[in-house]
């Protein structure tokens, strides 16, 4: 309780971007992809690059500003970013088809096929499975169906969206479950919300799979929120 009273307290403190201000995983990087969207309620959203050669840096866009589909209801505030969220915002739950709002770390990279990528999961035929069962003590994590048993989740090689992919890492530490197999993936179509994830057309997530490689943390909110996170993330300007 006491470190997370820490945490809220060090991510509203009014600052710029130092890295004595800003939260972890933020803090340290030095890559950043930042996808905002025009609220809360919207499938729709931007993704933009950005990195800076120390902590204690601005960060640099690399590029513009590409579309990117969110979930189908939109975002929901992640529950350690709970604190940010306004009257009438909604708070992350499985099952609620929005996309976390925050910031967290870029997981490692997945797919369909063999790949020499550092930490690479390979999707697995009749193997690969994400536990969303909010009874299962698997809940959230990327398992084996042998393993899982009898418990719901998703078999990630019969998803074609999960032929290129990184994962988010979200947390699920929470008594009430707060969403699980939040992903990067590829999207069915443009236009098409998905459960939760974020999705995008497959050249993108390669890319973002080469930029994420060093390490990389994502930042998701709605624009208007931006200026929540105390000057720790740019602001792109508004299409």
């Amino acid at each position: 309780m006491r470190a997370g009273l820490l945490a809220l307290i060090i991510l509203l403190a009014p600052s710029a971007a130092g890295a004595q201000t800003c939260p972890e995983p933020l803090a340290s990087a030095r890559r950043l992809a930042l996808v905002t969207a025009n609220s809360m309620e919207t499938k729709f959203a931007r993704l933009a690059l950005y990195e800076r050669k120390s902590h204690g840096d601005s960060w640099r866009p690399l590029g513009k500003p590409e579309a990117v589909m969110l979930g189908k209801h939109g975002l929901a505030w992640g529950r350690d970013f709970q604190q940010l969220a306004r009257p009438g915002e909604p708070i992350k739950r499985e099952g609620d088809k929005r996309t976390p709002a925050g910031i967290f770390r870029i997981g490692a990279p997945f797919g369909f096929a063999r790949s020499k990528r550092t930490g690479y999961v390979r999707v697995k035929t009749g193997e690969t499975f994400c536990v969303d069962d909010v009874r299962s003590p698997a809940y959230n994590t990327i398992t084996t169906l042998v393993r899982a048993g009898r418990v719901t989740g998703e078999r990630m090689w019969t998803y074609p969206e999960y032929r290129h992919g990184l994962f988010i890492d979200y947390p699920s530490k929470y008594p009430g479950k707060a969403g699980s197999c939040i992903f990067i993936h590829v999207w069915s179509a443009p236009g098409e919300g998905t459960a939760g994830c974020i999705s995008m057309p497959a050249r993108r997530v390669v890319a973002l799979q080469d930029f994420s490689e060093a390490g990389a943390v994502i930042a998701i909110a709605p624009q208007s929120a931006l200026g929540r996170f105390a000057g720790c993330l740019p602001m792109p300007a508004r299409r």
